[in-house]
């Protein structure tokens, strides 16, 4: 978006450099050379786009905290996402399971790789996540370990979901994944109901695209989780 906005003002300024000259020329009948426009425009675009580069770098790292609790919040929250998913090979779990199981380890890495990547651009601290959904705290974040994210499985929840086998282990994960991802919708209720908070684009869009997928999926996991219960009778 800001190389969409930078090309922009610069054509703009180019063609306004360009009919300063024209008009220069018509009025005094010399060359650019002769009246130095060419070299004064140039000089001009460039101190020109480069005062509009200084101001989308100071826009950039002009963040809402709201956004970047947000952010640094749902990496840890989608990594837990993670730890869940990762039991399914060997805890066997169903065929429907396992693929719901891959369908959102993908999902949750894409998004936590470009909310990493929205925060490392504005200079924040970046919580890193490994292959097992294991988080990293980076300086800055201490404060971030002990937060419980609305949602998220206790120790005891996840003790529990690593020890059922089969059947067992579908109907716990069907179970403790709607917990989870209803908790994802409610930190989206959050975030818009923070004042001034999700001005920023890509927040808002994230944010939006995470409530209607989930909450999507919350709907065909319940389905899932009535197969269970009815053939566990």
């Amino acid at each position: 978006m800001h190389a969409i906005r930078t090309t922009l003002i610069v054509s703009t300024l180019v063609t306004s450099v360009g009919m300063g000259a024209c008009a220069g020329g018509a009025g005094s009948g010399s060359t650019p050379s002769e009246s130095g426009h060419g070299t004064t425009g140039g000089a001009d675009l460039e101190r020109l786009e480069a005062l509009y580069r200084a101001r989308a770098d100071s826009a950039l790292m002009d963040v809402h905290e709201a956004d970047v609790a947000f952010m640094s919040g749902l990496i840890h929250h989608h990594a837990q996402a993670l730890v869940m998913s990762a039991l399914a090979p060997t805890n066997d779990a169903s065929p429907s399971v396992r693929t719901l199981t891959s369908r959102i380890t993908n999902a949750q890495k894409d998004e936590i790789a470009v909310m990493q990547r929205w925060l490392r651009e504005r200079g924040r601290p970046v919580p890193e996540v490994d292959e097992g959904g294991n988080v990293s705290m980076m300086t800055g974040m201490s404060g971030m370990h002990d937060m419980h994210m609305p949602g998220m499985l206790s120790q005891a929840q996840l003790t529990e979901l690593g020890s059922a086998r089969g059947l067992e282990y579908d109907r716990l994960f069907l179970t403790y994944m709607i917990q989870h991802h209803n908790g994802a919708v409610t930190m989206v209720h959050e975030l818009f109901a923070a004042d001034g908070a999700a001005q920023d684009d890509f927040v808002f869009k994230l944010a939006s695209d995470i409530q209607v997928d989930q909450t999507t999926e919350v709907a065909r996991m319940q389905q899932m989780l009535d197969a269970v219960s009815e053939i566990s009778k």
